[in-house]
C-alpha cells in the first residue's frame, strides 16, 4: 500500500481510468454534501492566498488493463466526492462551451473527463456504478438526458449555484484541479479490494481530528510527562467540549485572522506548532478551551449580566463570532477589559446578527467577518474595543433604522428550526423591554398565532374577501404573533374568543389586544409597526443613518423602472413585470423551492389559471395572479425571495 497527499488533478491526468466496484452502493450525495463542497470552493475563489482544501482520501486499486494504455483502478473509497468533481467539471465545460469559451472547454473535456483517444468503455475516466454509469456516460458525452437520477440532480444543483455566484468559470476550474488536496492511498495488486472496502466502513467510529491532533501532541510530548500532561490539559477539553472540542481547536486558530475550514484543523495546527514547544501549545489551547466552554455552557460565566448575554448569544447560534469572542473573553480573563466593556462587546454581536437576521442578509459572510474583527476593531485606537468592533462592523452589511424597521414590520419572520428560537428570542425582548420588576418567565411561554395557522370559516369571513391574501402575506409577520401560555386554549378560536384569553395576560405584549375590535390586516400592521418602533431601542443603530430604501408602505403610487435579481437588472413597466420577473427568476434559480412556494402562496402562485381573476403565465407553465395591489407585490415578492435564501441585496426595485 503506497499513501501520499497530492492535488486532484496528478490524480486525473493521463490516460486513466476509475472504475466504482460492483459492491459499491450507487452516487448518493444530496444538497447537505453538495451545499458544503460549493461554499468551500467559493471560498477558495475569493481566497487571494494560494492555500488548498484537504477533501479526505481516495482509496484504489491497480487492475490490468485491456487494451493496454489504460491504467484502470477500483475506486474502493471516495467514489462520492470523486463523482461530484466529475459532475461539476462536467457542467463548468459545458458553460465554457455556452459562453464560447471553447479552448477552456475542450481543455477541461480532453484532460480531466475522458481519454479522447481511446474507444468504448474506456473513453471514460470514471465509470460510476452499473445503476448510474449510462446516465453520467450521456452527460459527459453532452447529449439529452431523459431520465432523471441523482447525478444530474447534482449537475442542476450547480447550475444553479453558478447562476446565483460571481465566481467565473476559470477561477472554479483552477480551484477544483489545483487546489483541492486528497490523500491517495493505493493499494498493491494482491489486496482483496471487498475486504479493504468493508474494513474502512465497518461499524466503529472513526477517528475524530481532535483524535488525530491528541496524538500529534502526545507524540511530541516526553513519555514521563504525559500522563500528568494528559490529566491536567487534555482531558478537562475532552469532558467539557467533547464532540465541539475539534470545532473549538478550529475557533481557537481562526482568532487571529486566518479562515480555517472544518476539513483542515489537523493539517492547520500542524504548520502552525510546527518545531515549537507542543507543551506550550497545548497549555494556551486549554486556556481558550475554558472560555469556549462557557459559550457552549452559559451557566458556567459567575457574572450575572454576562452570562445572560452569552445564553442570548448561544440561542442565536452565533458560533462565527467565536473566534472574535475568544480573544475578547482572552482580555477580560486578563483584566484589560472590564466585564462592562465584554458585556458592550456581547451586545454588539447579539445587535449585528439580530438586524441582518430580520433583514435577510446571508450569514455566508460571518465567518470572513468575525475573525478578522479583533485586530481591526484595535486598529481603529478608539475608546473601547467595544467602540472599535462598531465601527467596523457597521461598513460590514449591518442594515440601518429604516430597512430593519421594514423588514420587521413586513418580513415572515416565524418559521422552523433557528427561525423560531430567534423569534421567539425576539418577542421575549419585546416583553423584557417595558423593564417590569418582575420578569415573566418565558421557559412556559410559546409563540401564538393570532390569526391562527389554520383558518375556520369564521375567520374568512372576518378578515373579508381577500382574506386568503391576508393569510398568506400577514400570518407570520410580527404583528401577528405574541407570547402566551394558552397556546392549547386558544387553538383557531374566533378573535373575540381569544381576546378573552388574552386578557388574562400579564404581559405587556398581549395589553394591545384589549381595544382590539377587529383583527384583520390594518390590525396587523398597526400593531407590527408599534412592535418595529419599540425594537429600534431594544436594538440602537450604531452608526449614521443613511438614506431610507423602498419599503412596503412607499410603492403606492411610484411606478418602478427596473428589479436587479442576483445582479442583471431586468426593464419593467408596472408592478405585474416586477412580480413575474422575480417568480421566473425563483423558477429558473430554485426549482424546488418554487412549488414550495406554490403550496404556501397559491392565492398568488398556481398551475390552475382559472384560479385567478387575472393571470400571467410564468416560464415554468405556473400561473400568476396580477390583480392585486403594488403593496401586496412588494410584500409578496419580498417574502418569496426570502424564503430561497436571498436577501435585499440580491433584489432591488428602482422607482420613479
Amino acid at each position: 500500500m503506497k499513501a501520499s497527499e497530492t492535488k486532484f488533478q496528478p490524480i486525473i491526468e493521463g490516460t486513466k481510468q476509475y472504475v466504482v466496484p460492483l459492491f459499491q452502493r450507487p452516487y448518493s450525495w444530496d444538497k447537505k454534501e453538495w451545499d458544503v463542497l460549493w461554499e468551500d470552493l467559493v471560498w477558495l475563489c475569493e481566497n487571494d492566498e494560494p492555500t488548498s482544501h484537504f477533501i479526505g482520501s481516495i482509496v484504489t486499486m491497480p487492475t490490468v488493463s485491456v487494451p493496454e494504455g489504460v491504467s484502470k483502478f477500483l475506486l474502493i473509497d471516495g467514489q462520492q466526492r470523486l463523482t461530484t468533481i466529475f459532475i461539476l467539471l462536467t457542467l463548468l465545460r459545458d458553460v465554457a462551451k455556452n459562453n464560447g469559451e471553447d479552448n477552456l472547454a475542450q481543455e477541461i473535456e480532453q484532460t480531466m473527463l475522458v481519454n479522447p483517444f481511446k474507444k468504448g468503455g474506456d473513453y471514460f475516466k470514471l465509470l460510476p456504478t452499473q445503476i448510474d454509469r449510462d446516465i453520467f456516460k450521456t452527460l459527459v458525452q453532452g447529449a439529452e438526458v431523459g431520465a432523471d437520477n441523482r447525478v444530474l440532480q447534482c449537475y442542476g444543483f450547480f447550475e444553479r449555484k453558478l447562476k446565483q455566484s460571481s465566481v467565473g468559470i476559470t477561477a472554479l476550474n483552477k480551484v477544483v484541479t489545483t487546489r483541492l488536496s486528497v490523500v491517495s492511498i493505493v493499494l498493491d495488486y494482491d489486496d482483496n479490494p471487498h475486504l479493504v472496502f468493508e474494513s474502512l466502513n465497518a461499524k466503529g467510529r472513526p477517528l475524530t481530528q481532535s483524535d488525530l491532533i491528541r496524538n500529534y501532541f502526545f507524540m511530541r510530548i516526553h513519555v514521563d510527562e504525559q500522563e500528568t500532561t494528559h490529566a491536567k490539559y487534555w482531558e478537562p477539553m475532552q469532558v467539557a467540549l467533547g464532540e465541539n472540542l475539534t470545532e473549538c481547536i478550529r475557533h481557537y486558530l481562526m482568532r487571529n485572522g486566518s479562515i480555517v475550514k472544518q476539513g483542515d484543523v489537523y493539517f492547520t495546527l500542524k504548520d502552525r506548532v510546527g518545531q515549537s514547544d507542543a507543551l506550550k501549545a497545548l497549555k494556551d489551547i486549554a486556556t481558550f478551551a475554558g472560555y469556549y466552554s462557557k459559550f457552549l455552557v452559559p451557566e458556567k460565566e459567575p457574572d450575572s449580566r454576562l452570562r445572560n448575554a452569552l445564553m442570548r448569544l448561544q440561542r442565536l447560534e452565533v458560533t462565527t463570532a467565536y473566534p472574535f469572542l475568544l480573544n475578547c473573553y482572552h482580555d477580560y480573563a486578563q483584566s484589560q477589559i472590564s466585564a462592562d466593556d465584554l458585556l458592550k462587546i456581547l451586545q454588539t454581536v447579539e445587535n449585528y446578527i439580530i438586524r441582518r437576521f430580520v433583514c435577510n442578509i446571508p450569514t455566508s459572510q460571518l465567518n470572513k467577518i468575525f475573525p478578522l474583527l479583533y485586530q481591526q476593531a484595535q486598529l481603529k485606537n478608539l475608546s473601547s474595543l467595544a467602540d472599535g468592533a462598531r465601527s467596523v462592523l457597521q461598513a460590514r452589511g449591518y442594515p440601518k433604522d429604516t430597512e430593519f424597521r421594514t423588514r420587521l414590520i413586513d418580513s415572515k419572520l416565524y418559521g422552523a428550526g433557528e427561525r423560531l428560537i430567534k423569534t421567539k428570542l425576539i418577542l421575549e425582548s419585546l416583553e423584557s423591554a417595558h423593564q417590569h420588576k418582575e420578569q415573566p418567565a418565558f421557559d412556559n411561554l410559546t409563540i401564538e398565532h393570532v390569526m391562527p395557522q389554520t383558518l375556520t370559516d369564521w375567520w374568512q369571513n372576518h378578515l373579508g374577501e381577500d382574506w386568503q391574501a391576508d393569510y398568506e402575506l400577514y400570518l407570520n409577520t410580527l404583528g401577528n404573533l405574541t407570547l402566551t401560555a394558552y397556546n392549547a386554549e386558544l387553538s383557531n378560536d374566533p378573535f373575540p374568543k381569544k381576546k378573552q384569553h388574552l386578557a388574562k395576560s400579564h404581559l405587556e405584549l398581549n395589553k394591545h389586544f384589549l381595544n382590539v375590535a377587529i383583527w384583520n390586516r390594518e390590525a396587523i400592521e398597526a400593531r407590527s409597526k408599534v412592535l418595529a418602533d419599540l425594537a429600534l431601542t431594544i436594538w440602537p443603530y450604531f452608526g449614521e443613518e443613511q438614506a431610507a430604501p423602498a419599503s412596503v408602505d412607499s410603492v403606492t403610487g411610484r411606478t418602478p423602472k427596473a428589479v436587479t435579481i442576483l445582479g442583471q437588472r431586468f426593464s419593467v413597466e408596472s408592478w405585474r413585470d416586477v412580480q413575474a420577473y422575480t417568480l421566473n427568476a425563483i423558477a429558473e434559480l430554485e426549482p424546488d423551492l418554487f412549488a414550495q412556494l406554490a403550496s404556501e402562496y397559491p392565492r398568488f402562485i398556481s398551475s390552475d389559471p382559472s384560479k385567478f381573476r387575472r393571470n400571467r403565465e410564468l416560464s415554468n407553465g405556473f400561473f400568476i395572479e396580477v390583480n392585486i395591489s403594488a403593496k401586496d407585490v412588494y410584500r409578496f415578492c419580498n417574502q418569496a425571495i426570502e424564503s430561497i435564501g436571498l436577501s435585499s441585496e440580491d433584489w432591488v426595485v428602482e422607482t420613479d
